[in-house]
């Protein structure tokens, strides 16, 4: 049996996981098997408990306990529960985006890079993309449209950033991903590992030389690590220069370029056919 707690004071240290903790305190850099992540809306908090997520606590609305949150609630009985009223709860910076609830968590474990690769035959490469909401939207896409794994530059955003996970809605906790470590320092170590695990690496990139997405070449490629870069300046040279290909996204109206965020999408549907 659940036990329900009531707040009334927004300033109760039951809130200060929710309302007072830094992204970067969560995360916990030091000590990472003790970081913490807050999944927003029923819907999410449903997705991260499916992929094994360790609940802390629930905070919610009132009303809520016997709606939405109801069968949270069941499914985790031994979980604090803190409610408050919807006054209370506004205080929150970005609450009414929720839907009523909130879960703290535990974050997973990370997983290793030769893991993520595992049986992979499309995965996405992101290189220090520092935007949450473009790395919870690459997220989305990544899911929806086929790609096997997602590894991520140690200079890119975090995706159990809270932000990143309610643009992903969730499906940061339902497609596996990573960090390159240490040891396999970007680019050089890191494509070659790629290259190890038997990838051919495609850099999305604006250049002369590059093929259009659509060459045939890479549909027929066994495996394919699919690079993108960092918000406006895009992927380094050094990266480029390392890849296998250099891929363009055809224009039309003298646009040059899309959001890394809508690229993905494209070429995630393109190159995972």
């Amino acid at each position: 049996m659940a036990v329900i707690t009531e707040i009334t004071d927004f300033m109760a240290p039951e809130l200060d996981i929710y309302a007072r903790t830094t992204e970067n305190q969560l995360l916990n850099r030091h000590e990472p098997d003790k970081g913490i992540f807050i999944a927003e809306s029923p819907k999410v908090i449903e997705r991260a408990l499916d992929a094994g997520c360790v609940p802390i606590s629930f905070l919610m609305e009132t009303r809520h306990v016997k709606t939405q949150g109801r069968e949270l609630i069941a499914r985790c009985p031994q979980v604090p529960v803190y409610t408050a009223d919807f006054q209370v709860l506004t205080q929150l910076t970005g609450f009414q985006l929720t839907r009523g609830m909130l879960c703290a968590m535990y974050r997973p474990k990370q997983q290793k890079v030769r893991e993520i690769c595992r049986g992979a035959r499309r995965i996405a490469v992101l290189e220090n993309i520092v935007n949450p909401t473009n790395v919870g939207a690459i997220f989305r896409s990544a899911a929806a449209l086929g790609m096997d794994g997602v590894i991520l530059t140690p200079g890119s955003s975090n995706p159990l950033y809270r932000r990143a996970i309610r643009v992903s809605m969730g499906t940061v906790f339902q497609i596996p991903w990573t960090f390159f470590g240490d040891k396999e320092s970007w680019p050089e170590e890191g494509i070659l590992l790629l290259h190890e695990l038997g990838f051919k690496t495609a850099a999305m990139a604006l250049d002369d030389r590059a093929v259009p997405i659509d060459d045939p070449r890479l549909a027929e490629e066994e495996k394919l690590a699919v690079i993108l870069g960092t918000e406006g300046d895009g992927l380094a040279q050094s990266t480029i220069g390392n890849c296998d290909y250099t891929v363009r996204i055809p224009m039309s109206h003298g646009v040059d370029s899309l959001n890394v965020a809508a690229a993905s999408a494209v070429a995630f549907w393109q190159l995972s056919r």
